[in-house]
């Protein structure tokens, strides 16, 4: 009789280590962790330094500029880890390994399932350094730590859901190069035009409706409260500043989704 040969059995979870792993090991070193630090660094330094001046006092009734700024750093961080999930699901595509993936015997959805994870990996690691910054220049938790708590799990959820459109444009695009500008350029022009940097009393009236309703405006409302300020300018954490936030967020989920399952299970 012949001998049979007997795959081993694995599991998804297994699997889904394995992947993420391999996601987050290079990042310790080819330098990946110092660039994420570096960009927190520079966020904070280029956007308060030179705009503490010129906001003529704290905007907003606010006890600092830095605690004023602190929201928009957090979201910057997090969204230069988001353009790295981008370049990392694009490189993935046109090296053919997600290809490879599909002739494997591997769920359709465990390769995105780690690159997501890692992808929170690079956030955790974008905020931790972004929040060192913040403190350095001024900033405060002001709300306890239920508050903190909050703050760092709604920029992660921010980073993550980010992360799953980067995640998108990369392996859509097939082109890492290409994915830089397609992340970057619109989220640097949305940071610009939000309340994170200044009231939204200080834009032109026309431009206002805008400002105040696009989505990174609408992050910065629900992390400033969060945040926390020795004065009650800041705001409370009630539904009517937290809604908005998470109605775009299930909005950007409920979007990317059937995109991730087509691109996972259409065939070439």
């Amino acid at each position: 009789m012949m001998d049979t040969a007997v795959r081993p059995q694995t599991s998804a979870f297994q699997q889904w280590w394995v992947l993420t792993v391999r996601m987050i090991t290079p990042t310790l070193r080819n330098g990946e962790v110092v660039t994420l630090i570096a960009a927190a660094i520079m966020f904070s330094i280029g956007f308060y330094l030179p705009l503490k001046g010129l906001m003529g006092g704290f905007p907003a009734g606010m006890s600092s500029y830095a605690q004023y700024l602190m929201p928009l750093i957090a979201l910057n961080g997090i969204a230069f880890a988001a353009i790295s999930a981008a370049f990392r699901s694009a490189t993935d595509s046109v090296q053919g390994i997600n290809r490879r993936f599909k002739t494997m015997p591997i769920a359709a959805l465990t390769p995105l399932a780690a690159r997501m994870s890692a992808s929170v990996y690079r956030c955790v690691v974008a905020l931790c350094a972004a929040l060192v910054c913040g403190h350095i220049i001024g900033f405060r938790f002001y709300g306890g730590v239920g508050h903190a708590v909050g703050f760092c799990l709604l920029a992660l959820l921010i980073g993550a859901v980010t992360s799953l459109l980067g995640d998108l444009i990369g392996a859509a695009n097939s082109n890492p190069e290409a994915t830089v500008p397609l992340m970057l350029v619109p989220q640097m022009i949305l940071g610009l035009l939000s309340v994170g940097l200044q009231p939204i009393e200080r834009f032109p009236a026309w431009i206002q409706p805008i400002v105040r309703n696009q989505e990174v405006s609408q992050f910065v409302y629900a992390l400033r409260p969060l945040g926390g300020d020795s004065t009650p300018a800041a705001g409370e954490v009630t539904w009517s500043v937290m809604g908005p936030t998470f109605a775009w967020l299930a909005g950007w989920i409920l979007m990317l989704i059937p995109l991730h399952v087509y691109i996972a299970t259409r065939r070439r």
